[in-house]
């Protein structure tokens, strides 16, 4: 099982990129690709733009990207309240080329942040809308308080109550 995972930042010490490559590193015999999103920039998506160039070849890439898997485990980042800028970016350039980004894929959903919501807000945003644009979400996971829960040299969830559920969640796929 080849599985694509990404945190929906920007940020080069994306909390989110650093969850989502857990998660994926707890499914048993799956291949593991994380994507970085600064690979993705482009343009801020206008009508303009995209009649003066087309369709973006990074926002192909992109969906190529995520056609190459058999599972998506995405970690999504809340800038007030909402998606981040950059994510938001490469979605609105790819559902330009195609309305299902998500391609039917399985996908694990998840947010955190440094606050107690743990992202909550904008992971219900997604699990609402995703599935609009071809996502299959099988579970969604927030851990909160990221700083005090998560183990950053060893790169894994430090608070067993918050690691089982995750867990838990990705046994229940």
């Amino acid at each position: 099982m080849k599985i694509i995972a990404f945190g929906a930042s920007p940020s080069k010490k994306s909390i989110n990129k650093k969850l989502a490559t857990y998660a994926a590193s707890l499914f048993e015999n799956a291949q593991v690709e994380v994507l970085d999103l600064n690979e993705y920039q482009m343009p801020i998506f206008s009508v303009d733009i995209e009649a003066e160039i087309g369709q973006h070849e990074l926002a192909k890439a992109f969906l190529a990207k995520l056609a190459s898997a058999d599972f998506l485990v995405v970690s999504l980042a809340e800038n007030n309240g909402n998606y981040s800028a950059a994510f938001k970016n490469i979605f609105d350039w790819c559902t330009r080329i195609q309305k299902e980004i998500f391609q039917q894929k399985p996908m694990l959903l998840m947010a955190t942040s440094p606050g107690g919501r743990g992202g909550a807000t904008v992971l219900e945003l997604a699990k609402n809308a995703f599935p609009r644009f071809g996502a299959d979400i099988k579970a969604t996971f927030s851990l909160p308080n990221f700083n005090d829960n998560f183990d950053v040299v060893n790169g894994m969830i430090s608070n067993p109550e918050w690691d089982k559920e995750l867990k838990n969640s990705i046994q229940g796929i």
